[in-house]
């Protein structure tokens, strides 16, 4: 039996991330930084990955080659419905990614369908409501934007007709996942409500002191709920 991967992200950055990290750390699970070291401790250039220049290929096949057979991964997102509140969980069924152009062959195998892996999906929720992790809605879409800047409030008026919540990576990371063969699910944390849904316009500082709130909900929630994936 393989081993389970968990991929974190913005939301396990800063303080309180090295906590999300030892949380999947400690039920076996192979942990990966997707934008590597943290933005507070990163010098300008150095350490941290913008979300478009993330190589989710070499990410990817660095945990099948250590001997993970499916990932979970952990995404900060924005929240396009104002009812969809920071600190929401969401394990999202779909999504939308119209400009990314991403995968590992370069022969008519890119010609694929895209998605989750149904089956893994449903045992992250079961094990999320059997451990009473806490609150994780069952259901949403992700719409991906090229970032690294935010959205206009004229572009999330758009996106949030057809969406729940907005982020940077998730659809790449999971295109390229299905490619080499590892399911793949996730669990959005919400970090914010996207540039235009809140009545003042979203800031860094406001996204990063949301985060570190975040962190420890989203480590104990890991500890709980990972013992019934680790298998």
């Amino acid at each position: 039996m393989g081993r389970l991967a968990v991929i974190l992200g913005s939301s396990a950055a800063g303080p309180g991330g090295g906590e999300v990290a030892a949380a999947a750390q400690r039920h076996d699970a192979v942990v990966l930084q997707r934008h590597g070291d943290s933005p507070r401790e990163a010098t300008a250039g150095e350490g941290y990955v913008l979300p478009h220049r993330i190589d989710h290929a070499a990410n990817l096949c660095s945990l099948a080659e250590a001997g993970c057979d499916r990932v979970l991964a952990i995404c900060s997102v924005g929240s396009l419905d104002p009812e969809l509140a920071v600190g929401s969980f969401v394990c999202p069924h779909d999504f939308i990614a119209l400009q990314v152009a991403l995968t590992v062959f370069d022969d008519v195998r890119g010609h694929a369908t895209a998605g989750f892996d149904p089956g893994w999906r449903t045992e992250v929720l079961a094990a999320w409501q059997t451990s009473r992790a806490g609150t994780l809605r069952d259901g949403g879409i992700y719409w991906q934007t090229n970032g690294p800047r935010f959205e206009t409030p004229a572009e999330i008026a758009l996106i949030a007709s057809h969406a729940d919540v907005v982020g940077m990576t998730l659809a790449s990371e999971c295109v390229i996942a299905a490619e080499l063969g590892l399911p793949y699910a996730a669990i959005c944390v919400v970090d914010n409500l996207a540039n235009g849904i809140a009545a003042e316009p979203l800031t860094p500082t406001e996204v990063e002191g949301h985060r570190e709130r975040n962190a420890a909900r989203l480590a104990a929630a890991l500890d709980a709920a990972l013992p019934g994936l680790s298998r």
